[in-house]
């Protein structure tokens, strides 16, 4: 957090030291006419974008961009196939700042391609010759999840590890935190909904509550490896859905498919018209799309949050000395506080995701009022029993 903190700081003193015209060095330039036109020309060359800083901050990128220049950027591997079936593998520098390679090069803000590789057909004239290769390039998001699913990977294994070497012991420090959210996940959630059957399922539940947690972390970190806002990509919190409406619908017992197409209701609402019939497959689909946009939109509008009470320095330093200086600290606290706000709100999403997946889950294994799931007596087993945490993740 103290890292988190003077970052941001530097971050706001850095940027503010960049932007002529700007800030209290400019204060003596309002008194005279001339300087005023001056400083009124130097802002009109260094006036910000707010939307597009937004979103180029939100979206996504063939390099993963330096904290205090952004003109610089950790190169990552483009891996194209052009129109002839040849494949290119080079680095995503050969193209930055507008740079062309093999006949590559980032489409521009007047393209249908913005932000993506596109190449030129030497075959054809005009438009035509320009198109869109088979791309499967390793771009920032990409590169932000292979290391997240490390971090989980290393996570898990050395909770496992630690209880293969110590069984009669307890972790302390970091696994014993871990141990701690296993345990109030899987206990708190996973045990009482799906009683007997948690075991089947908790892998999965939880490697996805940690991949969420672990990509809302990182993701509020300024400097490499944070800095990817991957649950507010819409494409990602849509594939994690997707595992769920696939976990749910793959095992499901023929009470829940009898439910869906031949319900328990009076006839009339299921035959001729099947009305129910299409409120309920209608609602197999609405369950994924509701885990979508919940995590995307959440995760999304507090980085966008933040970035928008940055921009505000900015903003606001057109206006004089005063107005910078009184905005840099109101935007400083006040960011300061989403960002911790962010910290807790990044467990309550991986928390809420995990938790609905586990309902819809449970909601596909009933067998029905005669034959209910779990009784009370395999409820007090399942509790009573000593489950050990490498055997839950």
């Amino acid at each position: 957090m103290r890292l988190r903190i003077f970052t941001i700081i530097a971050l706001f003193i850095l940027q503010l030291a960049q932007i002529k015209g700007f800030g209290f060095c400019s204060y003596a330039i309002f008194s005279s006419d001339v300087a005023s036109e001056q400083n009124h020309e130097n802002n009109a060359e260094n006036q910000i974008d707010p939307k597009g800083i937004i979103f180029e901050h939100l979206g996504d990128r063939y390099g993963w961009e330096v904290p205090f220049a952004h003109h610089y950027s950790i190169p990552l591997p483009i891996i194209i196939r052009d129109y002839t079936g040849e494949w290119h593998i080079f680095s995503s520098a050969k193209l930055e700042h507008g740079k062309t390679y093999n006949g590559f090069y980032i489409a521009g803000e007047d393209s249908p391609y913005k932000g993506k590789i596109v190449g030129i057909n030497p075959e054809k004239v005009g438009d035509d010759a320009i198109y869109r290769p088979f791309d499967i390039s390793i771009t920032k998001n990409v590169a932000a999840l292979l290391i997240c699913a490390l971090v989980v990977v290393c996570m898990v294994f050395s909770i496992r590890g630690w209880y293969k070497k110590n069984p009669n012991r307890a972790p302390r420090k970091t696994k014993g935190m871990l141990e701690f959210i296993v345990e109030f996940v899987y206990g708190g959630v996973i045990r009482p909904t799906l009683g007997a059957k948690s075991k089947r399922f908790a892998p999965f539940l939880l490697t996805i509550f940690f991949f969420i947690l672990v990509m809302n972390l990182l993701g509020l970190i300024v400097i490499f490896p944070g800095g990817a806002n991957l649950t507010g990509n819409i494409a990602i919190t849509l594939v994690l859905a997707i595992m769920t409406f696939i976990f749910t619908n793959i095992r499901a017992t023929k009470h829940y498919w009898k439910e869906i197409f031949w319900p328990d209701i009076p006839l009339f609402l299921k035959f001729p018209i099947p009305i129910m019939q299409t409120i309920e497959i209608f609602g197999m689909f609405t369950k994924p799309a509701a885990l979508t946009v919940r995590l995307f939109a959440n995760m999304m509008g507090g980085h966008m949050i933040v970035i928008t009470l940055t921009l505000l320095i900015f903003i606001f330093a057109a206006f004089g000395a005063v107005a910078a200086g009184g905005s840099l600290i109101i935007s400083l606290a006040f960011s300061l506080f989403m960002l911790v706000l962010d910290v807790l709100v990044s467990f309550i999403q991986a928390y809420v995701f995990t938790m609905l997946s586990t309902i819809f889950i449970a909601l596909s294994h009933e067998s029905g009022h005669e034959e209910h799931n779990i009784n009370e007596e395999s409820v007090k087993r399942i509790d009573s029993a000593d489950v050990p945490v490498e055997n839950a993740i």
